[in-house]
């Protein structure tokens, strides 16, 4: 009897910091304001399972904190996250690549694999310059606005990434989108921040 009343026990606590871990991590950053607005691409997966809205304050302005995020993936500027993990142990840019900062409808983005596939890749689906970009795949789509601050001299970015992959996928993607994502996508934001910051002022920073 006391070995069920401690699992049980166990299980109530586990699944209790389960869900306090998740409101954390599906929200990080963002203000109530941000999670309830509407975002590019909301309209591609309505019921997405999976939606998370994260934000970061970045003291560069919107253009110059766009050019870093046109330019992420495998083979182009990394993801300013866990290079280890995520770019084959290759460091992410640290400064803009202007080869990769063309953009397209239709065209690839954010590839996490060479060669880029309809699995491993997004897809540009629509973008304003220095405003908003939209990214999707089957199964997917990942948004990010940039809202100029203190008359342009901040930038708000937020990043709302959906998910409603379907059987089998589903299986390996939903613990990797639960646990796998948020470290990767905090360390990103991060990353993009750090570089933006240094390139808007190459002094000293703190």
């Amino acid at each position: 009897m006391g070995t069920a009343i401690i699992a049980a026990a166990t299980g109530v606590v586990l699944v209790g910091t389960f869900a306090w871990y998740r409101r954390w991590h599906l929200r990080w950053g963002a203000t109530d304001e941000e999670i309830a607005a509407p975002m590019p691409g909301d309209d591609v997966l309505s019921r997405a399972p999976f939606r998370a809205t994260r934000a970061i304050t970045i003291d560069a302005a919107p253009e110059q904190v766009w050019p870093w995020i046109v330019q992420i993936g495998f083979g182009r500027g990394g993801f300013y996250s866990y290079d280890l993990l995520d770019n084959l142990g290759r460091p992410s840019a640290d400064c803009i690549l202007p080869e990769h900062q063309h953009l397209e409808i239709g065209g690839v983005a954010a590839p996490m694999a060479s060669p880029p596939n309809e699995r491993n890749s997004f897809r540009v689906a629509g973008f304003e310059p220095n405003r908003w970009l939209l990214w999707v795949k089957p199964g997917s789509s990942w948004a990010w606005r940039l809202t100029p601050l203190d008359d342009g001299a901040r930038t708000r970015l937020v990043t709302r990434l959906k998910a409603a992959d379907r059987l089998p996928w589903a299986l390996l993607s939903a613990p990797l989108m639960e646990v796998g994502d948020f470290p990767m996508m905090r360390r990103q934001l991060l990353g993009i921040k750090a570089r933006a910051e240094a390139a808007a002022d190459p002094g000293p920073h703190r």
